[in-house]
């Protein structure tokens, strides 16, 4: 009996894979899987009941823990492609590993996903299950499916979808962050409506009195929250709470994939917004001023690696540990003033800060300044030397 398993979010692509793989595959056997990287409850549950609904057997695999363990590397590294922070490329490879334990289980002929042949998600997944030797299956993609299709699909076969043809967003969502895509939204002068939004309010909606924050870091990872301790997960669902209240973390943006094509994103991450924030403000009092010139270039490409699934790339490893090294200083905390949408530093302590008020202050003697002078004489040097050169150039 021919087997496959189905990497299932339980969404329309997904579902209306399920009689796909059936009726133009000819698999005999349909597995779904649905991994739980802090998906609303309510969603995992639908998603359960479609998976033991429609296909012959459902798993559900709670990866909350592996992807908050990810999530504190990404913060480390102030993880963002293009001011998007990364929350379901992130994602991807772990549900990804997860299915492949499922599919070794089920000693499945073939892994399947919900993918389309124009986003990233179709080479963050596939990267996984061709690593561990599977044959992927790709409906949408192989079929060159439209989402009009798949609704009118779904209702000819009697299947419950979470979409209509006049809200038919397609969402992604878990514990770090939300994106809102697809209908209207892919044209680039439609300004959305409000009610695509959940977690943040919008400024004009948000309290006229701001609120102050105070996160912890204990060697990149953030800790507490105004002196409270809290483990990750709690921590990141108690910022995105009170942050969306405040109408932090809304992005609209145009965003380069990988494949070359441009694309309209709406995103939502109150908690990402944050704790990137605040542990980018102090890793400014800890590190040195070559450190954080040099961590720019390395974020940059971590970043590039985490967005295309490539983590399992050599040089991802190595930018880790580079990562790693240089948040050994980076314990303190920093306060940040949540506003009608804004996030700004406005306090800051270490006891590695590398700033000295005795040394930097106006009022201080600590510094003989007129010892700067010889420094001064020489700053800028070949620039004035140039710039006689080029006067007698022009005469």
């Amino acid at each position: 009996m021919s087997k496959v398993v189905l990497c299932y979010s339980g969404g329309l692509d997904t579902t209306v894979c399920i009689p796909l793989l059936r009726e133009k595959y000819g698999f005999e056997e349909v597995v779904t899987v649905t991994v739980d990287i802090g998906q609303p409850e309510e969603e995992l549950k639908k998603a359960e009941e479609r998976g033991k609904k429609y296909a012959d057997k459902h798993y559900t695999v709670d990866a909350k823990e592996d992807f908050v363990k990810a999530l504190f590397q990404l913060i480390k590294a102030n993880g963002e492609y293009e001011g998007y922070v990364l929350g379901t490329a992130l994602a991807r490879p772990i549900i990804a590993e997860k299915v492949v334990e499922i599919a070794k289980k089920e000693n499945a002929d073939a892994i399947a996903h919900g993918a389309t042949g124009k986003g990233n998600d179709q080479l963050r997944f596939d990267n996984i299950f061709f690593q561990h030797g599977f044959k992927v299956v790709a409906p949408m993609r192989e079929l060159n499916l439209t989402r009009e299709w798949e609704i009118e699909y779904a209702k000819k076969h009697g299947i419950d979808i979470p979409v209509t043809k006049d809200k038919p967003w397609s969402i992604d969502e878990n514990l770090w962050s939300r994106s809102i895509e697809g209908g209207k939204l892919e044209d680039p002068s439609y300004i959305p409506p409000e009610d695509i939004y959940e977690w943040t309010n919008s400024a004009e909606e948000a309290p006229d009195v701001p609120e102050i924050l105070t996160i912890e870091f204990e060697k990149g990872i953030p800790v507490a929250v105004n002196g409270e301790r809290m483990d990750g997960i709690e921590l990141i669902k108690y910022l995105n709470e009170i942050g969306g209240i405040h109408g932090v973390g809304r992005v609209d943006m145009m965003e380069d994939r990988v494949l070359g094509l441009k694309a309209r994103e709406n995103y939502e991450h109150p908690a990402a917004t944050i704790l990137i924030t605040a542990h980018r403000d102090l890793e400014k009092l800890v590190l040195t001023r070559r450190e954080l010139k040099f961590k720019k270039f390395v974020e940059e490409e971590w970043a590039e690696l985490v967005y295309q699934g490539l983590v399992n790339e050599p040089l991802f490893e190595a930018l880790n540990a580079f990562i790693d090294k240089t948040q050994e200083r980076v314990t303190g905390w920093v306060k940040v003033k949540l506003f009608k949408g804004s996030c700004s530093p406005v306090a800051r302590y270490s006891d590695y800060a590398l700033y000295k008020e005795e040394l930097t202050s106006f009022d201080s003697l600590a510094i003989d300044q007129r010892l700067a002078e010889g420094f001064s004489r020489f700053h800028g040097l070949q620039a004035r030397i140039y710039q006689e050169i080029r006067k007698k150039l022009e005469d």
